[in-house]
Formats: C-alpha cells, sequence, structure tokens
C-alpha cells in the first residue's frame, strides 16, 4: 500500500490515562453511527474543515474512519479496536480522528473510497485512511485487527508506525500521498468522449453475458456471495419485452429473472415472517443471509416483485410484493411519514445477553418452534421451512459458528408436496402455515429488536415513494399512495428549502447538501407519485427539482452529473457514479428520467440531455453493460420511445384493471381527458380498451 513498510511492533504497555466514559464531540451529531461512537475512549470527531485546521495546527496526521449503523464489521472494529483504552490513547497521541457516515456524505466516502479500491484491490466498511492535514491519503484498508493476522496487519502495529514515519520520514509520507492523489484526479479528471450511440447488439450482449453468469441451478448471478442485484432481474424483463418472451432472447431473459425472483422469494434472504429482504446471501443457495434490512434494498425489490406479478399475474410475486409494503409501512415508516434507512443485522439474543449476535432476532431454534405451536403443525412448519434440530446452515455458510443449532426459515418444500407427505388439503397446509406464521410473528415481536437506523435519507426515500405509487397504481391501493404522497410531503417540508435540497434528516435536517443521487431518486418516484396523484403539484416538483440538478451537478466535460468534494478550498476529486450496483447510478437513472420528463413537460430539451448521458456512457454498455444495466434500460426506451398514458379519473373500471395488470416498462401515465385511456406514442395516440 502506497510503498510504505511497516515493520515495527507496538509494545507500549497499558494506557495510564484513566478514560471517565465523558462523550466526545459526536455526542453533538445526529447520525445514529456517530452517535454509536460517542462515548468511544477515541477522540473523534466528525468531518469538518475546522478538523483539518486543527491537524496542521497540532501536525497531525488525521485518521479517517468511515462506515454505517448497520455495518456488521464496523461493530467489530468498534469493540475491537475504538472501545479499548489503550488503543485509542495511540490514536489520540497520534492522529486526530474522524467518523464520517457514509450513507450522510456518500462524497467523502466514494473518494477515498478509490483510493482504498487502487491501492489494495478491494474496498468495503468500515473503510480505514490515514491523511495528510491537506486530505491526501498515504495508507488505507478496510477492517484491521487489533493484532497482526496472517496477510493483514494489526490496527495498533499500523497506528504507530504511521506516528512514527510522519515524525521521522514525512517526506516521503507526503511524495506518496501527493503522487497516488494526483493518479487519482488524473484519472477523474478525464474527459468523457461524446460517441455515437451503441449498436442494437448490445442487448443481445447483454444477454450473453447474464447467461454466462447465471446460476442455473439457485438462480442469481455468480457464486457466493449472492447480491440480489435487482437492477439487473428488472432490466432483463424490459429486454424479454423488447425481444417478445415467445422469442429466444426474450425466453431467457425472462427465465432468468423469474428463477432468480423465485429462489430469491423461496431463500432465507426473505424475511417470511416479517416481510421484506435482507442485503444479501452468503451461500450461492439464497439461504443464509448477512441479516441487515436496507431501505434501497426494499425499494427495488418491490419494484422487481412488481413487474414479474404484472408479467406472469403469478400470485406468489404478489404475495411477496404485499410483505415488502407491509414491512415498510409497519416496521420503517417514520412517524413523519418518510421511511427510515435500515434495520442491524446483530442483535441481543435475550434481554439479559451480554454480547449481540447476528440474526439473534430473525433465527430459531427448533426446540423454540416445538413449544409456541402444536405438534403437528411444527411438524408442517419444520419440514416447509427446513427446521433441523442441529440447526439449518450449511457448513461453507456458517464459516465461524454464529448460527450453530439456529434455523434460517426458508421454503424447503412447496405447499402440494407437504400436502401428500402429512395426506391432507393443500388448503390445509396453507391455513396451518399461515397461522404458525402468526405466532411466531407475535413471539418475535418479543425479542430483542436490533438497532434501526432512523435517519432518512433523500436518495432511498424517493426510491420508496416510487414504488409506493406504483404499488397503489398497480394493486389498486389507497394505502400506499397516500404512504408514498406523506413521504414525498416530509421531504419537500424538511429536506427541501425552495432553493436547495438536502441529503439526511435525524430529528433535525443535516448540513450535507444532497448530492445527484438525491435529486435523480426523488424524481424518479415523483414521475411515479404523479400516476396516482396528478393533480397534487408533484410533477412540478420534479420540474424544479430537475432545473436545480442541472444547474448544479451537471459538468459539461464529463457529460454527466458529478460530486466535488472538497477541503480548504480545492476540489479533492470529480466523481462521476457509471456503476448500477447496489443502488442505480444517478447518472443511468437520469437518463430514464429525463425521458419520461421530456414527453410528461413536452419538452423536447430533456430528451437532448439523456442521449448525451447515453452517448457518454456508450463505451461502458459496450464494454462493462452488466455493469450499467439501468442504462441499457435507458438506451432501449431511449430507442422504442415513452408510452405515455392519459387516464382520465373517470375511465372504466375494466379499462383501469386492465392497464393495472399490464406490463408497460416504458410507461407514463399522466391525467386525461374525455371517457376512455388513450396511449401516445412520439405523435400517434390510440385508445386504450
Amino acid at each position: 500500500m502506497c510503498g510504505i513498510r511497516l515493520t515495527a511492533e507496538w509494545t507500549g504497555g497499558r494506557s495510564s490515562v484513566t478514560w471517565d466514559n465523558m462523550p466526545n464531540s459526536l455526542i453533538h451529531e445526529t447520525s445514529p453511527y456517530l452517535l454509536q461512537h460517542a462515548h468511544n475512549p477515541v477522540a473523534w470527531h466528525a468531518w469538518s474543515e475546522e478538523v483539518f485546521e486543527r491537524a496542521r495546527a497540532e501536525d497531525k496526521l488525521v485518521f479517517l474512519s468511515v462506515g454505517y449503523s448497520t455495518c456488521h464489521w464496523c461493530h467489530v472494529m468498534e469493540r475491537e479496536s475504538f472501545e479499548n483504552e489503550r488503543v485509542a490513547e495511540l490514536m489520540n497521541q497520534h492522529f486526530i480522528n474522524v467518523k464520517v457516515d457514509r450513507e450522510e456524505r456518500s462524497d467523502i466516502d466514494a473518494t477515498y473510497m478509490a483510493y482504498v479500491q487502487a491501492t489494495t484491490g478491494q474496498g468495503g466498511w468500515p473503510m480505514s485512511v490515514w491523511l495528510t492535514p491537506d486530505g491526501k491519503p498515504v495508507f488505507g484498508g478496510t477492517y484491521f485487527p487489533p493484532k497482526d493476522q496472517p496477510g493483514r496487519p494489526g490496527f495498533m502495529r499500523v497506528c504507530h508506525e504511521l506516528g512514527r514515519l510522519w515524525r521521522s520520514d514525512r517526506a516521503k509520507l507526503e511524495a506518496n500521498a501527493a503522487r497516488v492523489m494526483e493518479h487519482l484526479r488524473s484519472v477523474a479528471d478525464e474527459p468523457v468522449v461524446a460517441r455515437g450511440l451503441p449498436d442494437r447488439k448490445i442487448f443481445g450482449a447483454f444477454l450473453d453475458h447474464c447467461d454466462a453468469m447465471f446460476d442455473s441451478e439457485w438462480g442469481g448471478f455468480g457464486g457466493a456471495p449472492k447480491f440480489p442485484r435487482p437492477v439487473i432481474v428488472r432490466t432483463l424483463m424490459q429486454l424479454s419485452e423488447r425481444f417478445g418472451r415467445d422469442t429466444d432472447e426474450g425466453g431467457l431473459a425472462w427465465e432468468m429473472s423469474v428463477r432468480t425472483l423465485r429462489a430469491m422469494a423461496a431463500g432465507g434472504m426473505h424475511d417470511h415472517l416479517g416481510g421484506g429482504f435482507h442485503r444479501y446471501s452468503v451461500d450461492r443457495y439464497w439461504h443464509v443471509p448477512h441479516y441487515e434490512k436496507m431501505l434501497y434494498d426494499q425499494t427495488q425489490l418491490a419494484m422487481a416483485y412488481l413487474d414479474a406479478w404484472q408479467i406472469s399475474g403469478d400470485a406468489n410475486f404478489r404475495q411477496v410484493t404485499e410483505g415488502i409494503f407491509r414491512y415498510l409501512l409497519e416496521t420503517t415508516r417514520d412517524s413523519g411519514g418518510a421511511f427510515h434507512a435500515a434495520e442491524d443485522a446483530d442483535s441481543l439474543p435475550t434481554p439479559d445477553a451480554q454480547h449481540q449476535r447476528e440474526g439473534a432476532f430473525w433465527t430459531w431454534e427448533a426446540a423454540e418452534i416445538s413449544a409456541l405451536l402444536a405438534p403437528r403443525d411444527a411438524a408442517i412448519h419444520a419440514a416447509a421451512f427446513g427446521v433441523k434440530a442441529r440447526g439449518n446452515a450449511r457448513l461453507g455458510s456458517d464459516p465461524h459458528g454464529e448460527l450453530a443449532g439456529q434455523n434460517t426459515l426458508f421454503r424447503a418444500m412447496r405447499d402440494e408436496t407437504l400436502a401428500g407427505m402429512f395426506d391432507c388439503p393443500e388448503s390445509e397446509i396453507h391455513e396451518r402455515l399461515a397461522a404458525a406464521a402468526r405466532v411466531l410473528t407475535e413471539a418475535r415481536s418479543r425479542r430483542p429488536a436490533p438497532h434501526r437506523d432512523d435517519k432518512i435519507v433523500t436518495a432511498w426515500n424517493g426510491l420508496a415513494i416510487g414504488a409506493l405509487a406504483r404499488g397503489a397504481r398497480v394493486f389498486g391501493r389507497e394505502d400506499l399512495a397516500q404512504a408514498a404522497q406523506a413521504a414525498a410531503e416530509f421531504l419537500q417540508r424538511e429536506l427541501w428549502d425552495g432553493q436547495r435540497l438536502f441529503r439526511a434528516y435525524r430529528k433535525r435536517r443535516g448540513m450535507t447538501g444532497a448530492f445527484p443521487a438525491d435529486y435523480v431518486f426523488l424524481i424518479s418516484g415523483l414521475i411515479e407519485l404523479h400516476a396516482v396523484a396528478p393533480e397534487a403539484g408533484w410533477l412540478e416538483w420534479a420540474r424544479e427539482l430537475q432545473q436545480k440538478l442541472d444547474a448544479v451537478f451537471w459538468d459539461a466535460a464529463k457529460s454527466g452529473y458529478v460530486m466535488r468534494p472538497g477541503l480548504a478550498g480545492e476540489t479533492l476529486l470529480v466523481i462521476r457514479e457509471d456503476y448500477d450496483g447496489a443502488e442505480p447510478s444517478p447518472n443511468h437513472l437520469a437518463a430514464e428520467n429525463l425521458l419520461k420528463l421530456a414527453v410528461l413537460l413536452d419538452a423536447a430539451e430533456y430528451s437532448v440531455r439523456a442521449e448525451a448521458l447515453l452517448r457518454a456512457g456508450s463505451r461502458v454498455l459496450e464494454t462493462q453493460s452488466f455493469a450499467a444495466p439501468v442504462l441499457l434500460a435507458a438506451l432501449d426506451l431511449h430507442e422504442r420511445g415513452v408510452m405515455e398514458f392519459q387516464v382520465p379519473a373517470a375511465a372504466a373500471a375494466l379499462v383501469l384493471e386492465k392497464l393495472r395488470a399490464g406490463y408497460y416498462p416504458r410507461a407514463v401515465f399522466t391525467q386525461g381527458e374525455g371517457p376512455g385511456v388513450t396511449v401516445c406514442e412520439g405523435a400517434t395516440c390510440r385508445r386504450f380498451d
């Protein structure tokens, strides 16, 4: 890493300073992650210009620790190092220590993650980076154990050696830092060459790439750990409609989508009691998850299962979608109407337990289930959900033995198979499992709850608004429409000052301005909300937000929206996000938004900007389309055009039902006039009946 060799061992004795448990400066912050560290003996500070001025005045390196409040390995590093008085004394002696919540300061996170990935070949959280007082990185990584482990230096040794090098060989550290930062900037500052739009063969190439990575036995793409990637699945379903599911290409796209969605719904990554999904599966079987729950996963998966229900009419897909909505409304909704960010993977197994355990809230001992249910019900439930006396985690799925004796519920048998096994009607199986679920859900509610990150992130709430609004339209549920409107009203009231959007809220509005993702995801949600509340002014707010996004974040040289985190008046790095991962790239989703706004607002200039984004992303689509499925979907939208459904308030019920049940991935919806629904594509309009 950066040419620095760590050779010295930390041999200092126990601290002579007694920690009195007085809070550090993080006690004044609103971020749940920062507040988790407010009582560490480390003299933590939040990121600010003043902190770096202090580093210059005290002639110290800055230690930057980036994470989020539901991050399992962040908890581990805190427990092992940041709560340790001896480690804290070492940190306080050598560094000015800074904590950053990556969910609030995604610009700072992206800047230094670029460094960590470039110098170590990997990334993740917690992210640990040592900086010069002008913000240039000298050394970094992710999780560090307190003491040396094979292939991984110990945190105490790293701290001691970097402190020594800063005193004895500063010129080398500063030269390394300047060289690496200059390289990162030169890469980031390269102008984006506007090319022609990709050839249509790119759609087939994307299918070939997906097919090559597809797990034909268990669904999903690649091996363990296996992530849901709803951006991939949704684009495949759009392509199945583009090609037609009766063609080889369309059939393949649909087959990969439906098998993945069914496998995820059956697996332990799906919370079969409370609804919603955990973050990812640690194995290829979708069985044992990493148990944290993120708002952005729920919203995107709800959209994917809505797509699948509209295409297939499969009641199971609707049931999964309704379960996600139930989880959002019953568990994550804030009293003000918006939605909380996440739930932790770790919690106390019992109220009097001393240590948290991953999955404690969601897993079961077989004996516990047997004690709660009648014998026949327990037997049916055990067979249905793979419950075993010794626990049901495969050996490779639980390398640390945390799930010994524990069962993660997953659908091991279908209802029809159970009916044959237990010699009863399938309806009886369904009724018994539903009754068992109610009993287990009530019992689970009495357990110590996992930590909830109750901050409200604008971008993720934008995704929630879109999912809820679309669910309201598709399922005809007024409660979902009301929930979507309440969340939008909260964001407009609390996180928009008429001129500027802000990133996050917890008890009060945070000071950090919104990033491109916040604007883009919210605009996307408002387009969906306009479909169910066309007279409420949401489309006009979307226009206003788009104008602000263009004015503040558009970079002509990059042909896209960028972040420019700065320090002491200097831009640290220009960041153009171009990867559709756990969240869509704001540049890619913006292309879709702009094409839709061009039609809804009759504003051709938005189509021009959308095409600029598509041309700028042409090389990515041609070489790495699997990393940019949302941009590929936008290219399809650009090629085939937006379908505008004009729906009058008095439209016939049968027509509305047909519209709700139909899959139209290129559609936008607005208020129409007259007795019937009209659909327009370009200059051609026709009756929809």
